[in-house]
């Protein structure tokens, strides 16, 4: 089989560069949350969850980005834990809560996080990292808009 060149295709995949920046900086997050035996994506689950409990399973879903069935495995291992608890809402909608365990585990990670948060915005310096969050809220919003045609 052979293998084609287009010179026309850009050489950096916005994807695939935006994929390992998210690897790199979540297996930070994630060393410094692991002595709580939670990750990254499980402690954004908790603050999402406490900032609007109860929070409906589809808002959760929307501000997490995730489709419902992915929403539904990374829950799992939180209600296991006693940390989340899933109630019947309004209609056929459900509910998330945390639990008394859950604001605790949140409550003792946050110093690592924020610990994190610092040293990562230290990195960027405070002029980089204002651009770089406005920078990929307006990309994501857009590639949204697009349909995903960017």
């Amino acid at each position: 089989m052979m293998c084609m060149h287009h010179d026309s295709l850009p050489d950096t995949c916005a994807c695939t560069m935006l994929r390992k920046a998210s690897r790199v900086i979540g297996r930070v997050y994630d060393e410094a949350l692991a002595s709580h035996g939670m990750s990254i994506g499980q402690f954004a689950i908790l603050r999402h969850v406490a900032r609007g409990e109860p929070l409906a399973l589809s808002r959760l879903a929307e501000q997490l980005e995730l489709d419902r069935s992915s929403l539904y495995r990374a829950l799992t291992p939180l209600e296991k834990r006693g940390w989340v608890q899933v109630r019947a809402g309004a209609g056929r909608s459900k509910n998330a809560a945390l639990t008394e365990a859950g604001r605790a585990a949140m409550h003792a990670a946050e110093p690592d996080w924020a610990a994190v948060q610092l040293r990562v915005e230290g990195e960027a310096g405070a002029a980089l990292w204002k651009v770089l969050k406005a920078g990929i809220e307006t990309f994501t919003r857009g590639v949204e808009r697009a349909g995903g045609r960017a």
